[in-house]
């Protein structure tokens, strides 16, 4: 096993393999991408209060504060520990393992295919084009998923969760107050919906034309439907929204207790608006933003020792 201890801005390239990365910080922010490259870098731009402990053992790259385990870990409340902070950014080989403890941190994970464990307290996670399973579960958080094709599964107290373009098999996701918000990428296969919250509302928009079997209901809340083939029954409490469109491949279940439910349209090809260029519009051009990284890895600028022959890190400090 390797291990160093860092508490200072610092810079590190593993050459050794990595196939699975375990992190967990308090305060400040969390990067994680994966990439097509076999070696892992880390990039701890700033740091304050205790130093990180870095290890790598067997395939297993550790980011963490020796004091914040990973059993119990949404139980932490060290006060202690609301004075440390750190900017950490890896960028592993996209087949790692990723499992991520945040506590008042921003998490941000992409381009992932190794399946990905989020933990989070109060900080914000971010998902994009994780093509793996991913689980996770937040206090009051709040998750937004974008380009997500793995299953998805969702649990949260307040936090609010947001599902862009999915174009998931599975989604699960439970909340006591927080809202849910499902939009199903229309290209994707049929999608395997089950949501359930108490107060928080639900909102889903379905492609058009929609294969989806439906059943929607709430104790007390609100109800509101933009598809004819469904049916609305129920006047006063308990309401109900229940309906097959196209062939039903796939099905749609949603209850809340108090909270509303609504079941929205996407437009479809043709109903989107688009306007060709006039005879005097120039074509559009594309141009290259010159502040992107076109290996994905945006936050960690590449750190590797061309004379490093030993497959261990390469560290430099005071970066």
């Amino acid at each position: 096993m390797s291990e160093w201890s860092v508490a200072e801005p610092s810079k590190l390239t593993f050459d050794a393999p990595v196939t699975a990365l375990h992190v967990r910080t308090v305060n400040g922010t969390v990067n994680v991408v994966g990439t097509d490259e076999s070696s892992a870098r880390l990039e701890i731009s700033e740091i304050e209060g205790p130093p990180l402990t870095v290890t790598h053992e067997g395939g297993t790259l550790t980011v963490a504060y020796d004091d914040l385990p990973w059993k119990g870990f949404l139980k932490w409340l060290d006060r202690k520990g609301w004075r440390r902070s750190a900017v950490v950014s890896l960028a592993v080989p996209a087949s790692t393992r990723v499992e991520v403890g945040v506590v008042g941190s921003n998490a941000v994970i992409s381009g992932i295919d190794g399946g990905v464990d989020v933990k989070g307290v109060t900080g914000e996670t971010t998902l994009v084009g994780i093509t793996a399973p991913v689980h996770v579960t937040t206090v009051s958080g709040n998750v937004e998923a974008q380009g997500v094709t793995g299953e998805l599964r969702l649990n949260s107290v307040s936090g609010d969760l947001t599902v862009i373009e999915g174009a998931c098999p599975l989604v699960k996701a439970d909340s006591v107050s927080g809202s849910i918000i499902l939009d199903l990428d229309p290209t994707s296969g049929p999608t395997d919906a089950r949501l359930t919250n108490v107060s928080g509302e639900i909102a889903i928009r379905l492609p058009h034309p929609a294969d989806t079997e439906v059943e929607a209901n709430t104790a007390s809340g609100a109800v509101s439907n933009a598809f004819d083939d469904l049916r609305v029954s129920g006047m006063w409490g308990a309401k109900k929204i229940t309906g097959r469109l196209g062939g039903g491949t796939g099905r749609l279940k949603a209850t809340t207790v108090s909270g509303s439910i609504a079941i929205l349209r996407r437009p479809s090809v043709e109903e989107e608006p688009w306007d060709a260029p006039g005879p005097q519009d120039p074509a559009p051009k594309e141009q290259a933003d010159p502040g992107h990284d076109l290996d994905g890895a945006d936050d960690v600028p590449p750190s590797r020792s061309s004379g490093d022959t030993t497959g261990g890190p390469t560290e430099q400090k005071g970066l």
